[in-house]
């Protein structure tokens, strides 16, 4: 109600007067503007003044006319910090898993801890069906009801450890095997080149042996159907559905 009076106080005329026929000395945009200061006006009018109309703001001063010929990238800010995946409830020690990518997809690995990134550190072992120790993500694997009792397990410090197995630490190792070879160890006598398998450092073999070593000799291995177990291949035949199956 007190701004529909205000509204009926609210002058009618703005100022505007007709030049000739259909030439107005103000514009449109001008007439508008007087417009909304008479309305600022009338609800303001008890204090006895309008409101101040605050200026807009200067622009910057203009840079300098002088740019870099190249793109210079400015990181982004991030306040996201990565922390460590948490571990599904079906994945605990000892569990065996289905690998469902990569270069071992459909073998069975058994599971021995979550490393400090968050990735699993899984093993064959590898006697059994040549699976290595090395590193999985839990998105790219089946936790089965199949468990092992691996609590007398001891993992050396050096495996625990994601460096460990990081590309960088692959990469030094095979420097250093090439570094050592002479020319006679790519050539024979003929002159033809020797093709050899890549170089697995010796401390990885030991700590690889170690673990194996350990697997297979809990109670649970002597069984031959579980030797049978981890050493077939995971496969679908037509009719099998996963959704419906109980690994």
């Amino acid at each position: 109600a007190a701004q529909r009076r205000s509204l009926a106080n609210m002058p009618k005329s703005t100022g505007n007067r007709q030049l000739a026929a259909g030439v107005m000395e103000k514009s449109r945009r001008q007439t508008r503007f007087v417009e909304k200061k008479a309305y600022r006006f009338a609800l303001t009018k008890g204090e006895g003044k309008s409101p101040t109309i605050k200026a807009s703001p200067k622009p910057a001063a203009a840079g300098s006319r002088y740019y870099p010929a190249d793109d210079i990238k400015t990181p982004l800010k991030r306040n996201f910090r990565p922390k460590t995946a948490k571990l599904r409830s079906s994945i605990t020690p000892g569990t065996v898993l289905i690998v469902l990518s990569g270069r071992f997809r459909g073998r069975r690995v058994v599971f021995l801890r979550q490393l400090e990134s968050g990735l699993l550190l899984v093993t064959g072992p590898f006697k059994v069906n040549g699976v290595p120790l090395r590193r999985m993500n839990q998105a790219y694997v089946i936790a089965t009801s199949t468990k092992l009792d691996i609590s007398s397990l001891s993992l050396p410090a050096e495996a625990a450890k994601d460096e460990f197995y990081s590309p960088a630490a692959e990469k030094a190792a095979r420097k250093e095997a090439w570094n050592a070879k002479s020319e006679d160890d790519f050539f024979d006598a003929e002159g033809n080149p020797k093709i050899e398998a890549a170089a697995i450092p010796d401390s990885r073999k030991k700590i690889q042996a170690d673990v194996d070593n350990q697997i297979l000799a809990l109670p649970a291995m002597g069984d031959k159907v579980m030797r049978a177990y981890l050493a077939s291949h995971f496969t679908l035949t037509k009719g099998q559905k996963p959704h419906d199956m109980k690994f």
